[in-house]
């Protein structure tokens, strides 16, 4: 009778001989997902590839039995040496396959982590909260009302009606799992039954209607402190949903954002303020006040001859750094405003100004239309 050849673990693995531990795991994770039998219905071959890539897997994962194989190849094995029970497909064959399992199948474990007893943990909430920039600066206690879920006080939690208690699951028998068949695989699943508690209620309680828990809006006093910036998130532990039959609750996170202002655009700890000033004002100078985060008025000396665009730095008179004694600074940054709706005395006024005007009190416009004759010029010769 002829026998076949086997092929090289390495080979079969896809992966070199220096490869290390977490070079083989993910080498073989990645075949045996291709060639499984649930993933390939009725191909004989896959399957004979998922086993063939499974015993080479399980030697060369133990230390031992790949030293050996570096050094003598199959014939350190034959006659049954270096394999558990089934061929090839020992214990530890069985536990390495635990975690291909959950990428199959997503887990065998129930909601919240299973076990015993059904306790499991509250779900974790979120809540928008929106406040303004002066409050960001000022930092401030709110009152935020939150839908949730809370243990039921008749009951405290464990869903029976007082004066009985949950039952162990006929199921499962209090594991909150099952065991499951995959083609020749034996699997553990979540009890449909009990949902991974473990137990069940025979006499629910009236309040709850079995379940533990009863909905309600709790009022809860949140600190914004200082200097917090648009989308931080504020962790409240505990103060989720209330955990099943009397399980740990989960936590609420607060997403801040924080609402446009009137005046401010912000960058971290520093503000930024656009104001338009008068073109009388911009040429001959001046001063402005202007308003600051803090409800005070800053006052700004503007320069002859400003420029729209220019900027001024107030400093301090940004944003606190959250949890610092720092302070950003404000920038104003000016905008010179044409005139409109102009009365006649008005326009005689301007038209006697451009006509008094010369390219020094315009510098850049006479240098950009200079520039531009030039440009012309030298295209038409």
């Amino acid at each position: 009778m002829a026998t076949t050849q086997k092929r090289d673990y390495y080979e079969l693995l896809e992966v070199t001989r220096t490869v290390d531990e977490k070079g083989l795991k993910t080498a073989y994770r990645k075949l045996a997902m291709r060639f499984h039998p649930d993933q390939n219905p009725g191909d004989a071959d896959a399957e004979l590839k998922f086993k063939e890539v499974s015993e080479a897997y399980e030697v060369l994962r133990d230390p031992q039995k790949r030293a050996a194989y570096d050094r003598f190849g199959h014939a350190a094995f034959e006659g049954g040496m270096g394999r558990g029970n089934g061929a090839g497909f020992g214990t530890d064959f069985a536990s390495a396959m635990s975690d291909i399992f959950d990428e199959f199948f997503g887990g065998a474990r129930g909601p919240g982590g299973g076990g015993r007893g059904g306790r499991h943990r509250g779900s974790d909430l979120r809540y928008n909260l929106e406040i303004s920039l002066e409050d960001a600066f000022k930092g401030k206690r709110v009152t935020i009302n939150v839908p949730t879920s809370a243990t039921c006080d008749v009951c405290t939690g464990s869903g029976a009606r007082p004066g009985t208690e949950p039952v162990t699951c006929p199921t499962c028998q209090g594991a909150g799992r099952v065991r499951v068949s995959q083609g020749f695989f034996t699997l553990e699943r979540t009890c449909v039954t009990c949902s991974g508690r473990g137990s069940v209620v025979r006499d629910p309680c009236t309040n709850c209607g079995g379940s533990g828990r009863v909905s309600k809006e709790r009022e809860l006093s949140v600190e914004i402190p200082k200097g917090i910036e648009d989308g931080t998130r504020i962790r409240l532990a505990g103060d989720g949903e209330a955990g099943v039959m009397g399980g740990p609750p989960g936590d609420l996170y607060i997403f801040l954002s924080i609402k446009p202002h009137d005046f401010f655009q912000r960058e971290g700890a520093d503000l930024y303020c656009r104001v338009p000033i008068s073109m009388a004002r911009a040429a001959l100078g001046g001063s402005i006040e202007v308003p600051s985060i803090d409800g005070e008025k800053a006052k700004v000396k503007i320069p002859e001859a400003t420029q729209t665009g220019r900027q001024f730095r107030l400093r301090g008179k940004g944003m606190p750094v959250l949890r610092s004694n720092q302070t950003g600074d404000m920038y104003i940054q000016v905008v010179v405003e044409t005139p409109q709706k102009l009365t006649r005395r008005q326009r005689e006024l301007l038209t006697e100004f451009e006509e008094l005007s010369s390219n020094e009190n315009h510098p850049e416009s006479h240098g950009f239309f200079s520039r531009a004759r030039e440009f012309f010029e030298n295209l038409s010769q």
